[in-house]
């Protein structure tokens, strides 16, 4: 028993929360096992649940919704283009697939983008882009490829992605596996340079492991993947669906250690927390290898979903969601590192993107976000006795002392 067992929780939903969550438990497949919050509205910040009670949400949907609940540029944009164009597929063109290519690209310094929807589907289709490049520019055999991940990676939960998992719980029971993957530690660049051979195509990494803990690499880790990768001619491809965006302090994490890998993989924030919208951005030489009826996706690079990413993009060029990130990161950070010793034993992260260590004594992590819901603070756990923090980028100050506020009163609840 840990000592957060022995602290009251609202033992009984009302009603209202109840029916939602029965009504899920019946007919919704049991793949997560959420908060026993049921949403209803949201705006900025904030949740509100069925019964009228408000949340302040540290989630942000994993990074999905960096720009806040119904951020109102987005909202318009969205409003404008459903009253125009919603999906014709890729049959044909529309008028707002190009200006958004255009946009993101120039916004990564790359020549082209693939537009694909979920998180998942872009890191697919990195993995068949430099599978593709690595047999028609490399010269590798076909079917000889490999591609060099890390160990604790997360990348999504399809068939391929949990091939090179090393999360029992994703991979457990739905082999068999994808070859061709190679897993070294995170941040041990001497590991992965020597599992590199001539038919390696890539590597992908996240610059900063999310679910992993929100796990920040060594300071010179990524610049030498980066020239490890140049001089091998190895596809260097960075993961961003989580930390880009703005959620470190910068569009992207790898900026953090002057980085420039040769794939970006976007998500999440990307639809403005609207619609999926995902993509695989990379200069001509590499998304070049791909030719019609190679790869494809019938809502990717849809007029609704590209007309909200260019309103994103267009909202990241300010500059103005960096620097909230990188101004009121540093005021989380320096909050939740007084909490150690107090119940916290390790803080980690960059931007609005912490990664808490509880003293396992007192509590797991998944009774700490328990605990901090019956508090009006939503935050998801990982890893047993890790609590995330990536609340959205409109967060302000005064919020984010009420919710570390909130956690101290909770760890030393926990502690009496």
């Amino acid at each position: 028993m840990t000592m957060l067992d022995s602290v009251d929780h609202e033992a009984t939903p009302d009603p209202a929360t109840a029916s939602a969550i029965a009504l899920d438990d019946r007919y919704v497949a049991h793949n997560y096992s959420p908060l026993p919050v049921v949403a209803e509205r949201a705006e900025g910040a904030w949740i509100t649940d069925v019964t009228g009670r408000r949340y302040l949400d540290c989630l942000a949907a994993y990074s999905a919704v960096n720009f806040g609940h119904r951020n109102p540029e987005v909202i318009a944009a969205a409003h404008a283009q459903l009253d125009r164009l919603t999906l014709v597929s890729r049959a044909f063109h529309s008028d707002r697939l190009g200006p958004f290519a255009q946009a993101l690209a120039e916004l990564c310094g790359k020549d082209m983008v693939l537009p694909m929807n979920s998180g998942a589907e872009a890191v697919e289709s990195g993995i068949k882009v430099a599978r593709k490049w690595g047999v028609d520019v490399k010269g590798i055999p076909a079917d000889k490829s490999n591609i060099i991940v890390a160990q604790n990676n997360f990348h999504g939960r399809t068939t391929t992605i949990i091939s090179f998992s090393d999360d029992d719980t994703a991979r457990r029971g739905f082999g068999p596996y994808t070859p061709g993957f190679r897993a070294v530690p995170f941040g041990d660049h001497r590991a992965l340079a020597a599992a590199i051979d001539e038919n390696t195509a890539a590597v992908l990494l996240e610059p900063i492991q999310g679910e992993a803990g929100i796990i920040v690499p060594p300071a010179d880790y990524l610049p030498r993947v980066r020239d490890i990768c140049t001089h091998h001619n190895v596809l260097m491809i960075a993961d961003e669906i989580q930390s880009g965006l703005a959620r470190t302090g910068r569009t992207f994490a790898c900026e953090h250690w002057n980085v420039v890998p040769d794939v970006y993989l976007l998500g999440k924030a990307l639809g403005g927390g609207v619609v999926p919208l995902s993509a695989v951005v990379a200069d001509r030489g590499i998304l070049g290898v791909l030719h019609p009826g190679e790869h494809g996706s019938t809502f990717g690079g849809n007029p609704l979903a590209t007309a909200i990413g260019t309103t994103v993009v267009g909202m990241l060029r300010r500059g103005e969601f960096q620097l909230r990130s990188t101004e009121l990161g540093n005021h989380l950070h320096n909050r939740l590192n007084s909490l150690i010793g107090r119940g916290v034993t390790a803080v980690r992260g960059m931007g609005l993107w912490a990664g808490v260590d509880i003293d396992p004594d007192l509590g797991t992590g998944k009774q700490f976000g328990l605990a901090l819901a019956d508090r009006g603070v939503l935050v998801k756990d990982t890893h047993g006795s890790t609590l995330r923090f990536a609340p959205p980028l409109v967060v302000t100050a005064d919020e984010l002392d009420w919710a570390v506020d909130q956690f101290a009163d909770t760890l030393d609840e926990a502690r009496r």
